[in-house]
């Protein structure tokens, strides 16, 4: 069984990427992964079916780049480490399809993969990150670096949040052949904009979008939230992605997330919150 959302191609031959490479790789990924895997996709309404937008999901597997773009109704433009330009499997292949290298170090390296995707953005396109910044190897749900909000701040542009059950099991980390018929949820949850979180001098809204936005993630992908980074020495034990059949226990509410829920409690009831 598979519930994919009617797709629409765009064009884009000024954009990293080849639109012919694109095209059919799009028209490949999606019947396979109909065939192969149990897909379910929830909350395709909130992602716009035109304009910019930034894609920010969980990041557990290597499977994640596959599952959550195939899952958008639109083509989408994503970053990735650098290294998988020195692989001779990837390095031509990756950034046919979009992908914009960079260089997790940092400094001027990092300044223009950031400046591509800015270019994306500014081109009405859909641009996916992950919060987190590398893979999960504990199964939770890691502590987010502000990028995707300074980004969605350079560019005015909508976030929606992103969470994914099931690549883990399809695959784990260090394996390279995917375990066909499993299932896999990819849920979209509603759009998060920056000016909600503070004031354009406020430097503490990005943290606080983030903090918020990581929480969001937690209740889509059904993960524990820790407050460490990905990939850190102190990164938790590895312990297993909740079942699918189970409801998330509460987890803390992230510091921008709890002072937004006061502030709404204030306001008048028949304002609505711009944040669901």
């Amino acid at each position: 069984m598979s519930d994919l959302p009617e797709f629409q191609f765009e064009s884009a031959p000024d954009l990293p990427g080849s639109d012919r490479l694109a095209r059919i790789f799009y028209a490949l990924l999606r019947p396979t992964i109909s065939r192969l895997w149990d897909m379910t996709v929830e909350g395709a309404e909130n992602v716009p079916l035109d304009g910019p937008v930034i894609i920010a999901p969980n990041h557990l597997s290597f499977s994640d780049s596959v599952f959550v773009p195939a899952s958008l109704p639109r083509r989408v433009w994503a970053v990735g480490k650098g290294d998988y330009l020195d692989d001779w499997k990837t390095k031509h292949l990756f950034p046919a399809l979009g992908m914009i290298p960079i260089d997790r170090s940092g400094g001027a390296a990092s300044q223009i993969a950031l400046d591509t995707a800015a270019e994306v953005l500014k081109g009405g396109r859909v641009f996916m990150i992950y919060p987190e910044g590398t893979r999960s190897r504990s199964g939770n749900l890691h502590k987010g670096r502000t990028g995707a909000a300074r980004m969605a701040g350079r560019c005015d542009v909508p976030i929606v949040p992103v969470g994914h059950v099931g690549t883990l099991d399809i695959q784990p980390p260090d394996t390279f052949v995917p375990k066909i018929n499993k299932p896999c949820t990819v849920r979209f949850g509603k759009q998060m904009r920056v000016e909600d979180f503070g004031p354009d001098d406020d430097p503490r809204r990005y943290r606080r979008m983030t903090d918020a936005l990581m929480f969001e993630i937690s209740q889509l992908s059904e993960q524990t939230y820790v407050n460490t980074y990905a990939g850190s020495a102190d990164e938790s034990v590895a312990v297993p992605v909740r079942s699918a059949a189970k409801m998330p226990s509460p987890i803390a509410v992230p510091p921008g997330r709890q002072a937004k829920k006061s502030a709404d409690v204030e306001r008048p009831t028949t304002s609505a919150s711009p944040v669901s």
